[in-house]
């Protein structure tokens, strides 16, 4: 059953209820990120508002770091605790590494063992990265504005935010509304693997009936992740909430990355923060239709040049920033025996419908190309000042500012990103029968 992999029947990938307030000595996490929320600024931002928060950034940084090692142990039981002290503890390790101005940085940022152990401790039980992820921002960030009414398109917003803006809030928004409207594809999977046969024509036409829904849920969410043009400005994405969201490879292999004090380095962590490939709702989307994103088979038309160069591992290794429980699942649905795109090969009235469910994904995979391309790639040639205003400013700002991106452009993950969006489109169009 769904219950088994943390999965709700109404909520989908969110827990039914928003996550408990973590309890006493374990509070002063909370209290801490509720402090950073409003007092503490980007340590790249050289705005007027940011520089006049620097001096309380350096007191709350200070403070993080003279905090005792607190054990976990006591929350390990309680999986909803356990939720909140990673979402709590992987925000403050953002906040913390991302408020430091870029003049003070070593070459290699130390995460003070006051956060980083406990974090890597809670991150262990949970199965899942110790670093901001997309669980942190959006699945467990995401509560109802009317406590009454469970969580709906219309009745959600974040809790946390970095930059206290509105186009923070409506990008996490715009990401909650896929995983809502997601909920139904989890329901339309779950239902053709609870078929008892595949033979008889009532089986064959419920799973008609379903691809044709799915393939309407899957337009919607391309619907809702276009809706994000409208109140979320590409400027103040790039430069006031996306920097808070990179990790510890955001600028390539190359950099020499983040250091968890009290932590044993040795075993490689997973670092790269939050991205929206960590989405279960698509990955099972893309087991259920039989996407092949590592190339595995031999489909037409044959992969290009380019797409054998981007990076073929990116979406198993996204899974590894789920939580373990949702990973669980999509290894349940990729090994059972039943798989559509076999059935609906054998199946000539599947053909069609689970054809239009493809190119579905694949427009969708289209859009979301030109979304990163509107909000990374444009931008990433842009400088922070570059909205309306005061030439002469700009200029200057330009001068002393972050300079534009040089080398390849790098999504939140810290991957090549037009090369993997593009190879993630044409894997979704081999499937197509």
């Amino acid at each position: 059953s769904l219950a088994e992999f943390d999965v709700d029947g109404e909520s989908g990938f969110f827990p039914r209820d928003p996550l408990p307030p973590l309890p006493r000595p374990f509070d002063i996490w909370e209290d801490a990120l509720n402090e950073a929320t409003k007092h503490v600024s980007l340590g790249e931002d050289e705005s007027d508002a940011a520089i006049e928060k620097r001096t309380n950034s350096e007191v709350w940084r200070r403070t993080i770091k003279s905090w005792p090692v607190i054990e976990t142990e006591v929350l390990h039981t309680n999986l909803r605790l356990l939720q909140k002290a990673h979402q709590v503890l992987a925000w403050l390790v953002h906040f913390y590494i991302h408020s430091i101005p870029p003049s003070n940085r070593d070459a290699s940022i130390t995460v003070p063992k006051s956060i980083a152990v406990p974090l890597v401790a809670v991150s262990r039980v949970l199965g899942i990265a110790p670093v901001l992820t997309f669980a942190d921002t959006v699945l467990w960030n995401c509560e109802p504005v009317d406590k009454s009414c469970p969580i709906s398109l219309e009745n959600i917003r974040p809790k946390y935010t970095f930059s206290d803006t509105d186009d923070e809030r409506s990008f996490y928004i715009a990401s909650a509304r896929t995983e809502i409207r997601g909920i139904e594809i989890l329901r339309i999977i779950d239902a053709f693997h609870s078929l008892p046969n595949m033979s008889d024509f009532t089986s064959i036409s419920r799973v008609s009936r379903d691809l044709a829904r799915l393939t309407k849920a899957i337009e919607d969410i391309s619907e809702i992740i276009q809706s994000v043009r409208a109140d979320c400005d590409p400027h103040v994405f790039y430069w006031e909430i996306r920097p808070w969201f990179e990790g510890s490879d955001a600028k390539g292999p190359q950099e020499p990355g983040w250091v968890y004090e009290g932590v044993d380095m040795s075993e490689k962590l997973d670092l790269s923060g939050p991205s929206a490939g960590q989405s279960t709702v698509i990955h099972a989307l893309d087991i259920f239709l039989g996407i092949d994103h590592k190339l595995q088979y031999r489909r037409s038309p044959a992969p290009s040049p380019e797409n054998k160069r981007a990076d073929r591992g990116f979406m198993a290794r996204m899974r590894r920033y789920m939580p373990g429980k949702h990973r669980e699942f999509l290894e349940y649905l990729a090994a059972a025996p039943r798989q559509l795109r076999d059935q609906a090969q054998e199946t000539t009235a599947l053909k069609e419908p689970y054809d239009a469910a493809v190119m579905a994904l694949k427009k969708l995979r289209d859009m979301h190309m030109r979304i990163a391309c509107l909000y990374i790639v444009t931008m990433s040639r842009s400088a922070p000042s570059d909205r309306p205003g005061c030439p002469v400013l700009a200029a200057m700002e330009r001068q002393r500012g972050r300079a534009p991106e040089e080398g390849p452009i790098r999504g939140t993950g810290g991957t090549e990103l037009s090369l993997l969006l593009k190879a993630g489109r044409d894997a979704t169009r081999r499937a197509a029968l």
